[in-house]
């Protein structure tokens, strides 16, 4: 869009550029760089134009995109272009990811590289490698807290082994995930070094105060991250006599966006990655880029017109890169990362589903879909070119933050009912063979999140030790059901390293004292490759899990109805034990599938005359795309098994 004020200060950026700037050829740069522009300028000046160096930070901020676009490789520019002409490419059905430690799966980058086959053989075209930045020893929140954002820890790797990585990825047409943590620095950081040292120019990167006056107007209305282990949102620095903010922990400094040099940093930092390989960016914490005291200084408008600021300025440089936001925030906050008032993703175009995988939770331990149908029928659609990551587990805790409006709908009272799922997954409900560990308890408010792994968590740990083939049986159901609505509802799948297989919680970590207070690295496991050899081996529960799980990834991938273009509907049936979807290509001519899930020990029994059911399944003979057998019915009524689900397809 032309627009006389913005395009008038291009050209002045344009003749002010660096000369060795101007010495490359850009043209597919400054082709976009003009398209792109009009938003980008407005958008800045929104975050900064009442400074009185704003035209001098849009010139460093168009040479740190220019920079970037020169370091990008021939090869990564053909990609951009390809994905430019092909612009939904990542709606397709055929995507599928893991998210995993490096260090737990493969020892390090070298090792993972040696282990790519496995991904192949699942059928996952898609790794999420959690965060691989140089983090303290000890202090570094699981890779969260970041010394620097530049290279690999030297306890996985080196920038080096990453490009061989990416290089053996790009190979087997395999996506790349990263995170690049943009909230906030690790304490040992080099800004924050330098900020302590005395240095204005760094001091301005981060929130500091001298005394506790604006400290504790923010934290009348700011929650508690980490009540248990690092109670309160400031930190008293001794080097630097000021009070930190640190929203996550003591040792993480949150960045200050408000200072358009932080904001031109991190974007040059995430460029950087770009151009490393990444074909996906996981922007961590995204819900607190923007600090106002008399708010929860979460979601703010300012976060969003951040990130549609960055999403802007790397479709200029790398638009072949993709975006997720994770935003583990209320459902009504959530579909706003994909941006508002937009057809189009204009923030992130994927978000971490953190509604569904709750709601998930839900039914497994009620045994019933009512708060689940409920709370997706409230959750508002998500924009065209835009994707949920749906995942069953994650390296994160398990929180409850589903809307109280919808607990009351199903006619639960939201404290209790909260209360019973952490004491149905922490082992305080008798009737429960879960086995979790609360994280994040609140004193004040009683409030508390779950922790374990998927296997743990649906009772294969108790079930095991009672050596009770039924309920070894009903565990490992639980376990494909759940990964069967992952991979069906619509959106890109996510598994969690060592859920094919079935893993266990794991104890080790309380005998680490820099990890003993955190109950999340019980599902943070050391991946044990004599167990995944089981897979190959007829009977054992790795080789169900595994083989289970391969088939329905396979068979998704052929499936045209699970791409991702809002074509789902959510069926109400009277039986509340079942959760019934529909999925249907764009024409809705053919290849419909009506997923059908049942979270009760007891068989149970669907009408198959519903009008909405008989619009999808509505010519020739059902069968079920997994099994390829046709179903038990009896008188129109469809029987489904226990703890079972059912992809069908009329022939």
């Amino acid at each position: 869009m032309y627009e006389q004020v913005s395009h008038s200060l291009l050209n002045e950026i344009l003749i002010k550029l660096n000369s060795e700037i101007k010495q490359h050829e850009l043209r597919h740069f400054y082709t976009r760089l003009g398209a792109n522009f009009y938003a980008i300028h407005s958008l800045f000046h929104l975050l900064y134009g009442d400074r009185d160096d704003f035209e001098d930070q849009a010139l460093c901020l168009v040479e740190a995109m220019a920079r970037q676009y020169m370091d990008r490789s021939e090869q990564l520019k053909r990609k951009d272009i390809e994905r430019e002409k092909d612009h939904n490419w990542f709606l397709s059905q055929k995507w599928v990811g893991m998210a995993l430690y490096t260090d737990g799966f493969a020892n390090n980058l070298s090792g993972l590289t040696d282990k790519l086959f496995y991904f192949q053989e699942l059928g996952v075209n898609m790794i999420h490698i959690m965060p691989i930045l140089a983090c303290p020893d000890g202090k570094s929140d699981g890779g969260y807290a970041i010394s620097d954002f530049r290279r690999v820890d030297s306890r996985i790797g080196t920038n080096e082994d990453l490009h061989k990585l990416s290089e053996s990825l790009e190979k087997r047409d395999i996506l790349l995930t990263m995170d690049v943590v943009v909230n906030h620095t690790s304490d040992e950081h080099d800004w924050a070094k330098r900020a302590r040292k005395g240095e204005k120019k760094y001091q301005d990167y981060y929130y500091l105060f001298d005394n506790r006056e604006i400290p504790d107007m923010f934290e009348e209305t700011m929650p508690e991250i980490f009540p248990e282990t690092a109670p309160g949102n400031f930190t008293w620095d001794e080097e630097m006599n000021k009070w930190v903010m640190t929203v996550f922990n003591n040792f993480q400094w949150d960045l200050n966006y408000s200072n358009p040099a932080v904001f031109i940093e991190m974007l040059d930092i995430i460029l950087f990655w770009s151009n490393q390989g990444a074909d996906i960016i996981r922007l961590d914490a995204v819900a607190f880029l923007w600090k106002k005291i008399g708010s929860v200084s979460q979601n703010e408008r300012e976060a969003h017109l951040i990130l549609q600021l960055m999403k802007d300025c790397c479709q200029v440089t790398a638009p072949g890169v993709l975006f997720i936001a994770e935003a583990i925030v209320a459902p009504s906050e959530i579909t706003k990362y994909f941006g508002e008032d937009a057809i189009n993703a204009k923030e992130c175009e994927i978000a971490y589903n953190a509604t569904f995988m709750a709601l998930m939770w839900d039914a497994v331990a009620t045994k019933n879909a009512k708060l689940l149908y409920q709370g997706l029928r409230s959750l508002p659609d998500k924009l065209e070119r835009a994707t949920w990551l749906n995942y069953v587990r994650c390296h994160d805790d398990i929180g409850l933050g589903f809307d109280d409006a919808d607990i009351h709908a199903v006619g639960y009272e939201p404290v209790e009912h909260r209360k019973f799922l952490l004491d149905y997954y922490t082992g305080n409900f008798s009737d429960s063979d879960a086995r979790g560990f609360p994280f994040g308890h609140n004193l004040k408010t009683g409030d508390a999140r779950i922790s374990g792994s998927l296997a743990s968590l649906v009772g294969l740990e108790t079930a095991l030790e009672s050596n009770e083939p039924k309920r070894i049986d009903n565990a490992i159901q639980h376990i494909l059901l759940l990964h069967s609505l992952i991979l069906s509802f619509g959106g890109l799948p996510l598994l969690y390293y060592g859920d094919e297989l079935g893993t266990l919680n794991e104890s080790d970590f309380l005998n680490d004292e820099n990890k003993a207070l955190d109950s999340r690295w019980a599902h943070r496991p050391n991946f044990d490759w004599d167990k995944a050899e089981l897979r190959h081996q007829p009977g054992t529960i790795e080789q169900q899990i595994f083989n289970a799980i391969k088939k329905m990834i396979a068979v998704r991938k052929e499936i045209l109805a699970f791409a991702d273009f809002n074509n789902r509907e959510l069926i109400y049936v009277d039986n509340p034990h079942l959760f019934v979807f529909s999925r249907f290509n764009l024409t809705r001519t053919s290849g419909g599938v009506l997923v059908v899930v049942n979270f009760d020990a007891n068989p149970q029994y669907l009408d198959m005359a519903n009008p909405q059911i008989k619009s999808v399944l509505s010519y020739g003979h059902i069968i079920d795309l997994i099994s390829g057998d046709t179903p038990a019915m009896f008188k129109n009524q469809l029987v489904i098994p226990p703890y079972h689900f059912y992809w069908l397809s009329d022939q």
